[in-house]
Order: C-alpha cells, then sequence, then structure tokens
C-alpha cells in the first residue's frame, strides 16, 4: 500500500489493488465489513456510555444503558433503512430489496430519527429526562460514524466526485474509471474523528454534561456541517443527480440544513438555562 501511495503523484491509485476485501470469509459465509462496522460503533458506544453513566451527574443507571442499547440498535437499522427508502430511493417500498440491508442502502438522517424515537421511548418508561439523555448518546454517535464510513471504503461504495488531487482512487465499481475523490475517508475523519475529538473532551473535561442539550446541540451541528461540507466531495447518487443540477446543492445538503438550525437553536436553549448542580464534593472542571 505504502508503494501505491508513493506513486500517487503520476497515477490515480487503484482501488482494487489495496488488497481489500468484502469481509471474512468463513467458507460457508462471508462475514462483512459493513455488517462488522455497525456492530462496532454500538458496541463501543455502549462501552463507553456504560463507562459515562459511573461518572457524577449522569441523568440514568445501568438498566437505561442496557435498554438504549436495545431499542437504539433497532432505531439505527430501521430508520436508517427506512429513511433511505423515504429519501432516496422510494421504490424500494413495496419490494423485499427493502430488507436487504447488506447491500447497503443506510440514511443518516433516518438514522437519528430512529434513535430519538427510541431515546423518547427509554425516556418516557424509565422517567428519565430526555434532553440529558440525547447529550449521553450524542457522544457515542461518532464512533458508529467513523467505522460505518471506513465500511463503505473497503467496501468501494460511495466513492467521491472526480479529482486529480494526488490520492484520487479509481474504484471498480465506477463504470466510468475515473479517479475520485476518497470521499469515504474524508466522511470516517469528519464526522467520526474529528467529532470524536470534539466531544468526548467536552463531556470529560468540562461542565457541558451539567447543561441539558448543549452536547447534543454541538453534536448536531458539527455533524451537519461536516456531512454538508463532504457533500461536495461525494457523487450523487444516480438517480438524485438532477437536484444537484436544478439546486446546486445534493439531497444531502438539503437534510441537513434544518439540522444545523436546530442544532443551534439547541445550543442556544442550554445556554439560557441555568445548569445542573454537580454531586456535592464533585470537583469542578473548567
Amino acid at each position: 500500500m505504502l508503494s501505491l501511495l508513493a506513486n500517487a503523484g503520476a497515477d490515480p491509485i487503484q482501488w482494487a489493488e489495496l488488497g481489500l476485501t468484502p469481509g471474512i470469509d468463513l467458507g460457508f459465509f462471508t462475514l462483512r465489513w459493513y455488517s462488522l462496522a455497525y456492530l462496532a460503533g454500538i458496541l463501543l458506544g455502549y462501552w463507553h456510555l456504560s463507562k459515562m453513566v459511573k461518572s457524577p451527574g449522569a441523568p440514568m443507571a445501568q438498566r437505561h444503558v442496557d435498554d438504549l442499547f436495545f431499542y437504539c440498535t433497532l432505531g439505527i437499522i430501521l430508520g436508517g433503512r427506512l429513511g433511505y427508502a423515504a429519501f432516496y430511493q422510494p421504490d424500494l417500498f413495496g419490494s423485499l430489496a427493502l430488507f436487504k440491508l447488506w447491500t447497503g442502502g443506510m440514511s443518516f438522517h433516518g438514522g437519528v430519527i430512529g434513535v430519538l424515537i427510541a431515546i423518547a421511548w427509554v425516556a418516557w418508561r424509565g422517567g428519565l429526562n430526555w434532553l440529558r439523555v440525547c447529550d449521553y448518546i450524542a457522544v457515542n454517535v461518532p464512533f458508529g460514524m467513523m467505522f460505518g464510513r471506513l465500511a463503505n471504503f473497503v467496501n468501494g461504495e460511495l466513492y467521491g466526485r472526480p479529482a486529480d488531487v494526488s490520492w484520487a482512487m479509481v474504484f471498480p465499481s465506477d463504470p466510468l474509471g475515473l479517479a475520485r475523490h476518497p470521499s469515504q475517508l474524508y466522511q470516517a475523519a469528519l464526522e467520526g474523528a474529528l467529532m470524536i475529538a470534539i466531544l468526548l473532551p467536552l463531556f470529560w473535561y468540562t461542565r457541558a454534561r451539567y447543561r441539558p442539550g448543549f452536547l447534543v446541540g454541538v453534536f448536531t451541528v458539527g455533524i451537519s456541517i461536516a456531512r454538508f461540507v463532504n457533500e461536495f466531495f461525494r457523487e450523487p447518487d444516480a438517480h438524485l443527480a438532477y437536484v444537484v443540477a436544478e439546486t446546486g446543492l445534493s439531497r444531502g445538503q438539503w437534510l441537513t440544513l434544518p439540522m444545523i438550525a436546530i442544532g443551534l437553536a439547541v445550543i442556544a436553549y442550554s445556554l439560557t438555562r441555568t445548569p445542573k448542580s454537580p454531586a456535592p464534593g464533585e470537583a469542578k472542571a473548567a
């Protein structure tokens, strides 16, 4: 791989020569990286959330984390798939292809809606503060975003627009065979790694956790801006290319604009409210 990168200045990188595989071949079944990415993101989020609720000021207990693990997983899968069908490919409704999750096709916005409904259900059942639970969940979402986008890259799908940068790649699934932005890696960096680098320090080293809505507001604004920027490099779905041609923005960008506005409103709401008091004896963070 290093030799390929070293020669990238002369010729585009051939994705097929990177030695990537769709998954782990078990002989009778291939365990796909796409599925493992979702599993890794959910399990890491569950582990980290369990650690978060043991810190002072937590709005829920471990039993609520266990419930959230189950219902949010359903929300991600059902919301993500149904959202993709609703926003990007309505013809999936009424077809068995709707249930073929292993073929790809998940909507970030649909997944967000599914998770919000799941949180609302768990919060209502447990008498929890819905907004504070959202704060805690939001800190962990970028784990799944990062792994999911890396899995897209390994699958050679959702590649970027044509590019002449030295790291441009040719993906076998591209019928035109053009050198393109590896936009999956851009998304993994901005929507995943960068948001992790922002949200984890905010939670662990500041008093942001005591301002209901602040963390989920930062997440919403940050992830939406990252998605908006990344869409300039990502190739639009073929059946939605007309949206870019007619409006200058992709369907994904239009969907992120209201999310940015909502995130800013939630942050403003959080900053105008009196923060929750730390537990007695708890050291105050900056």
